[in-house]
């Protein structure tokens, strides 16, 4: 499922069909999770876009299950300023930024995003790969 695109390593959604009526309408373009070649982490979602230098980038671990009303959808944590971008219940990456992700949606920066793409344990590896120095 990941790929090799012109701009970097792509990690597409994972798309869940019961509750395609939440994420349908948010998906068109390039979606998921870009690692480009100069450096940055690049997350789509619709129309909304979140991104940072991936020295940025300073935990990622897999995370799940959700309940759907929690999972699906761009979705701000009720708990801090963690932000979601979720087309499945079953897991994704919850990647946590210092300094925070510019703000996508609500009043603050995000501290923490989660991202439901179809390969989780490629995503953390590879942020975990670009973290280690040469």
């Amino acid at each position: 499922m990941t790929s090799e695109t012109e701009q970097g390593l792509h990690f597409p959604y994972r798309y869940e069909a019961r509750v395609a009526p939440l994420w349908l309408p948010f998906r068109w373009g390039t979606q998921g999770v870009t690692l480009t070649d100069d450096g940055r982490f690049v997350a789509r979602y619709g129309p909304f876009r979140a991104e940072a230098p991936l020295a940025n980038v300073q935990d990622a671990h897999v995370t799940g299950p959700y309940r759907w009303w929690t999972a699906v959808g761009p979705r701000l944590s009720f708990v801090d300023d963690g932000l979601t971008f979720g087309t499945n219940t079953e897991a994704g990456v919850c990647v946590h930024f210092d300094p925070p992700l510019p703000r996508v949606i609500g009043f603050k920066n995000h501290s923490a995003l989660t991202v439901t793409v179809a390969d989780t344990d490629g995503l953390v590896a590879a942020l975990k790969k670009a973290k280690k120095p040469d």
